[in-house]
């Protein structure tokens, strides 16, 4: 098959963050699969790689075995203002339409959209159209929920249009792709056709955690940081709105009588202004440790004591898995949570973690008590974490699934 994918956000090499479809594009093309990927130019970040400045396109050929990559413009005035990051939604929108129109040759069999942004499903609907594609629409998730619910989107006739959008956005799919069951139930209840409906999650990249962990000394690696002394909790990811990693440093600052390292690894909009907060509160049990590729993520990962996975307190988060708490799984790393709903249920069934109340530093600080007292098998957990996700979440095999639905979807 030839599979065309839209994904805004599809990673380069060795970039930090979720990388869902880098691994999965990798599977699809061992099965002898041809894939062509439309993405932006500007990472999870918001930095445009100095390779594509000045350039509206950058092709980038053979990106991997049988996998080509288009990378269209995106505005880097996301940060800026509301306008500022309605430009940069809709710039992909138009860079990445004319890319799929006139720079990517060739009949496709499916082609994959990936949101959010909820608006790539414009570009996937006009190419789906005129090329004539069935186009297969995933949720990885709830847009316009989400953003409304963080403020990303706050403009009443944007709100209004991105409902209207993601009903027609449905109706269009021949196939639904959701991230969790929660997403499922949400989309059943919005009147889609549960037929209509799959479930491929995300999942635990145990190839790269045990390649990882082959050669590597945690110790070694924990005196070359200058964390040897701590117990060190790690959190990795994005630092932005929706993240709310001040909760994490308000725990800090109840727990300064421990040796307790609270260790922020990543990059976005916040982390100024959770630096500043640092400073001004005079902690010095949070580091911070700026962007870092998928390997040496594993390896601060495999260097600490905990995982940890936040969000904000709204009920859209109640239905997502978190990227990270998979990386913490394959790890052997018991995860501290601090997101209800569908993850917490997932940390519970595999009992590989302990819940805290998101927003609730004293609940926060109590549990990372319990922790240093010795109150949770922490090596259980993370053994437990580690057989549930090979069991239900290994990458690998969720891929086979998804090309699965695929072919069917292009054979009809």
């Amino acid at each position: 098959m030839k599979i065309l994918l839209i994904h805004q956000y599809f990673l380069g090499k060795n970039s930090g963050g979720g990388a869902r479809f880098n691994e999965m594009t990798k599977i699809w093309a061992k099965e002898g699969h041809d894939i062509t990927v439309i993405a932006g130019m500007l990472e999870r970040s918001k930095k445009v790689d100095p390779r594509y400045k000045g350039k509206l396109f950058y092709v980038e050929k053979e990106f991997e075995k049988n996998t080509d990559v288009y990378r269209c413009h995106v505005s880097e005035l996301y940060d800026v203002n509301f306008l500022g990051r309605l430009w940069a939604y809709f710039s992909f929108v138009f860079s990445s339409t004319w890319a799929g129109l006139f720079l990517v040759k060739g009949k496709y069999d499916a082609l994959v959209v990936t949101s959010p942004p909820l608006f790539v499903g414009i570009t996937a609907y006009i190419l789906s159209k005129l090329k004539r594609i069935p186009l297969i629409f995933e949720v990885r998730d709830l847009w316009p929920e989400s953003a409304v619910d963080t403020g990303v989107i706050s403009n009443p006739a944007l709100i209004k249009f991105s409902y209207k959008f993601e009903a027609f956005i449905y109706r269009n799919a021949k196939l639904i792709n959701v991230l969790t069951p929660a997403f499922r139930e949400a989309l059943i209840e919005k009147g889609i056709p549960k037929e209509k409906i799959i479930y491929i999650p995300n999942a635990a990249d145990f190839s790269l955690a045990e390649k990882v962990a082959q050669n590597f000394n945690p110790e070694t690696f924990r005196k070359e940081e200058g964390i040897d002394d701590k117990f060190v909790i790690t959190y990795i990811g994005a630092h932005g709105i929706a993240n709310h990693l001040i909760q994490l440093i308000d725990a800090a600052e109840k727990l300064t009588d421990t040796n307790v390292l609270i260790q922020l690894i990543g990059v976005g909009p916040t982390k100024d202004y959770l630096i500043e907060e640092v400073k001004k509160r005079k902690l010095n049990n949070v580091r911070f440790v700026g962007f870092v590729d998928k390997e040496k993520a594993f390896k601060y990962i495999l260097a600490s004591n905990l995982g940890t996975a936040v969000l904000k307190k709204v009920d859209t988060f109640k239905t997502i898995y978190s990227n990270k708490t998979f990386d913490y799984m394959s790890c052997k790393k018991p995860i501290l949570l601090a997101i209800d709903g569908v993850s917490r249920k997932l940390i519970e069934d595999a009992q590989c973690g302990v819940f805290a109340q998101p927003e609730n530093a004293d609940d926060i600080a109590e549990k990372i008590r319990g922790y240093l007292s010795g109150e949770y098998n922490m090596a259980e957990q993370g053994l437990n974490g580690y057989n549930h996700a090979k069991e239900h979440f290994d990458r690998s095999k969720l891929a086979l699934s998804y090309l699965n639905e695929i072919e069917k979807i292009a054979h009809k």
